[in-house]
């Protein structure tokens, strides 16, 4: 079994303070931690072997213990435990074991076997190594930033106001691990917000580490489809249908808008597909405030309803000069 030199990993010699042993630590800690290298497989087993460096050394008992046969150990020689090793109990703090944290075979030999472990708030999980601090390193790293879609209606981004959403972020649960839990806020939407746009929430991520804070949450806004209106930008587009009489002698039409119903004039003789401006009815805000525009769809009966009515259209036909091919 090969020999580990807890001194020589921590880059301290055997006559270091306890202070220093705990400086040296705090630094290799962080360079090494997991959470900060998530694409460094070395840098794990780096963390592990200064941890497990540091577990005995910044112990007075384990340290005594690993230095009354260490300088025997890295000869080769055999391992023979010291007196009243056999009788030896220390209490580990945390359950590095069933966190994932593995001891190598040689601390295991000089430590290991029947000892009770209860505490070091080491955790692992699926982002790998969480510690609120490195044994008062006040070590900290910000939580993830969470996204969510914001559905709304075409009314609720037109006029904005409170919406309140639920989403998930991650937290720690009651035993330190990340969990997935639900959230439930209060939105304040700005009116004219448009498809796509985001929102900002300081603070409404996941949590962070330690004393890290919180990330963000982004809101991606996604207008649902409406029956009637059509946005176009920072437009709002409203087909309108008339009757041909209508579009060829005016005529004064109720209009539908975002903010309620509109009186509008139809000038005689316009036609199918032309655009009516209704300003200030659309999306945005300020200077960039979009319009409504109406477009003109002129339709007409599907059949003809009477021999009458058939004999107006014909004449009409006959009098009429209009070629809608000119």
């Amino acid at each position: 079994m090969e020999y580990r030199d807890y001194y020589e990993i921590l880059g301290v010699d055997k006559k270091s303070s306890k202070e220093e042993i705990s400086k040296a630590y705090k630094k290799l800690a962080k360079k090494f931690h997991p959470d900060l290298n998530p694409n460094d497989p070395k840098a794990e087993d780096k963390f592990k072997e200064v941890t497990e460096a540091y577990e005995v050394l910044k112990d007075e008992e384990k340290r005594k213990l690993y230095d009354s046969f260490g300088s025997n150990w890295q000869h080769g020689q055999n391992f023979q435990p010291p007196p009243g090793y056999e009788n030896a109990h220390f209490e580990f703090r945390g359950d590095q074991r069933s966190a994932g944290f593995d001891f190598s075979d040689f601390f295991e030999n000089i430590f290991g076997g029947g000892f009770e472990r209860a505490g070091t708030g080491f955790q692992r999980s699926s982002r790998g190594f969480q510690r609120d601090s490195f044994s008062g390193a006040g070590f900290s790293r910000k939580g993830q930033d969470a996204e969510a879609v914001l559905e709304l209606t075409l009314e609720e981004a037109y006029k904005g106001g409170s919406k309140s959403i639920t989403f998930q972020v991650q937290a720690a649960g009651p035993d330190g691990r990340p969990m997935i839990q639900n959230k439930t806020l209060n939105v304040n939407i700005p009116p004219g917000i448009r498809d796509g746009n985001k929102i900002r929430l300081s603070g409404q991520g996941s949590s962070g580490l330690g004393s890290g804070q919180s990330g963000d949450l982004y809101l991606k806004v996604r207008i649902l489809p409406h029956p009637r209106f059509k946005p176009d930008g920072n437009n709002i587009v409203y087909d309108l249908s008339l009757a041909p009489w209508e579009a060829a002698l005016g005529s004064s039409v109720r209009v539908p808008t975002l903010d309620g119903d509109i009186e509008l004039k139809v000038p005689p003789g316009v036609s199918s597909g032309r655009k009516m401006r209704i300003k200030g009815k659309g999306m945005g805000r300020g200077a960039t405030k979009g319009d409504q525009l109406v477009r003109i769809m002129i339709k007409v009966p599907d059949t003809v309803s009477s021999e009458k009515e058939k004999n107006l259209w014909k004449e009409l036909s006959e009098v009429s000069g209009f070629n809608p091919r000119d």
